[in-house]
């Protein structure tokens, strides 16, 4: 429970054995008026998170957020209440944003395999920025631009090179169905510059996910700015933006450190010190857009304890949410070896580990497994399972379809309130779409 009990330490507070959130409210006090399972997120751990970020970055960067992470209306009004945009990855998630009142220059549209049907309603509503993976893609924007008698603004994602790669998943540097290879990017350019409906804005460089060392997010910081030189180089102007992407990540796992801040601050005050005397970049807008990291500390998935057997010595307990609800607790969502996220019993938070155990969920499979061989408290029927770091790719990266269980509720813990923020689902709501 070591990497639970440094989240507990940094982001909540225990009283009697109980969690809390936002220093006062009590996990339990949550699921006897709502029930179980449910996502619960830490407003004061956003405002730590994105309060972080922003002393991190010189004065000269925009936060985009993510809304891949998590696209609950709450969390994105949150964001753009603070002075954020947004980066999209759908048409779904374009009408999210604009819905939670984000104005649509503020927003980007980045990933492969956009429909046409998709391009043409984030253009006819004035979307800021499309950046491009693909010379079709290209094509595609154009005949609609036309089409519609507007230029687009359109900036390239780059597949950099090997010298910019890094983090747990990643998305640059070989073969790809993400962005342009840096090999044709001059060619490419010149193609979109050769178009009348179409406007050269910029670079998106992303190269990976979950990166957690420093040393790489300022490689690929140095990448983007050496490859945007280049580029005004050819066109002969400044671009108007460099968008480095996200990938910033959070410890998960045992043995994984927290990303040093510190250290990126200081290479990037180093990196600005040289950009900022060159005119290569006059009025430049850098962009960052991080999702994890600003969120995932924030949530946590709870769940409880109907059921604790024992098969051949093996002890299980059985919990009423499971990988329906979070798929990468489970494991299913890109990891090799299963890895315990961390986790605790909620209402048990002082006292000491005495079992080894495996959770598992209520569906028939044997895939449904939250933690295996984890160390824990005793427990009891009704105890309350927490999954920590689950701000991200929680709820909305899982199957909630599957078995027909019904979708879990989500709520926002501010200033010393709990709101339901997403309604628990019912068993109307799973033939409701049904013709």
């Amino acid at each position: 429970m070591s990497e639970a009990n440094d989240l507990i330490a940094k982001n909540f507070g225990i009283r009697n054995g109980t969690l809390l959130f936002d220093e006062s409210i009590r996990v339990d006090e949550i699921v006897d008026k709502f029930g179980t399972p449910i996502f619960v997120y830490d407003s004061s751990v956003l405002d730590r998170k994105l309060k972080l970020l922003r002393e991190t970055l010189p004065e000269e960067f925009f936060i985009s957020y993510s809304v891949k992470a998590n696209p609950c209306q709450a969390i994105l009004k949150y964001f753009i209440r603070s002075g954020c945009g947004m980066e999209i990855a759908s048409g779904g998630e374009f009408y999210q944003a604009q819905q939670a009142g984000c104005e649509s220059k503020s927003i980007v549209f980045a990933g492969p395999g956009k429909t046409e049907e998709e391009l043409a309603f984030v253009l006819s509503n004035g979307i800021g920025e499309i950046h491009v993976e693909s010379a079709l893609e290209i094509d595609r924007i154009a005949k609609i631009s036309e089409k519609f008698g507007l230029k687009a603004n359109v900036a390239i994602r780059v597949n950099p090179t090997v010298e910019a790669l890094g983090g747990a998943m990643r998305m640059g540097g070989k073969a790809t169905p993400f962005g342009i290879d840096e090999e044709v990017l001059v060619k490419v350019v010149d193609k979109i510059e050769a178009n009348p409906f179409l406007s050269f804005c910029g670079i998106h460089l992303f190269s990976g996910t979950q990166i957690l060392d420093p040393l790489v997010l300022l490689a690929q910081f140095r990448k983007g700015i050496s490859t945007a030189r280049e580029l005004v180089k050819k066109i002969g102007r400044p671009l108007n933006t460099i968008d480095f992407g996200g990938g910033w990540g959070v410890p998960y796992f045992e043995k994984e450190v927290e990303l040093d801040a510190k250290k990126i601050a200081e290479g990037l005050e180093k990196l600005m010190k040289e950009v900022r005397g060159d005119k290569a970049f006059y009025q430049t807008k850098f962009m960052v857009e991080p999702g994890r990291f600003l969120v995932a500390e924030a949530g946590v998935y709870v769940t409880r304890i109907t059921d604790i057997k024992v098969s051949r010595e093996k002890k299980f307990l059985i919990v009423d949410g499971g990988m329906h609800h979070h798929l990468a607790a489970s494991g299913n969502l890109g990891q090799v070896i299963k890895k315990n996220f961390p986790m605790g019993i909620l209402n048990k938070l002082t006292e000491n580990a005495e079992e080894v155990i495996d959770i598992v969920g209520p569906l028939c499979t044997p895939l449904d497994v939250l933690a295996r061989q984890i160390r824990l408290p005793k427990t009891s029927i009704g105890d309350l399972v927490g999954v920590f770091n689950s701000g991200a790719y929680g709820r909305t990266s899982s199957p909630l379809q599957f078995l027909s269980h019904c979708n879990p509720p989500e709520f926002l813990v501010e200033n010393r309130k709990v709101k339901m923020i997403r309604k628990r689902g019912s068993y109307e709501d799973l033939i409701r779409d049904c013709c």
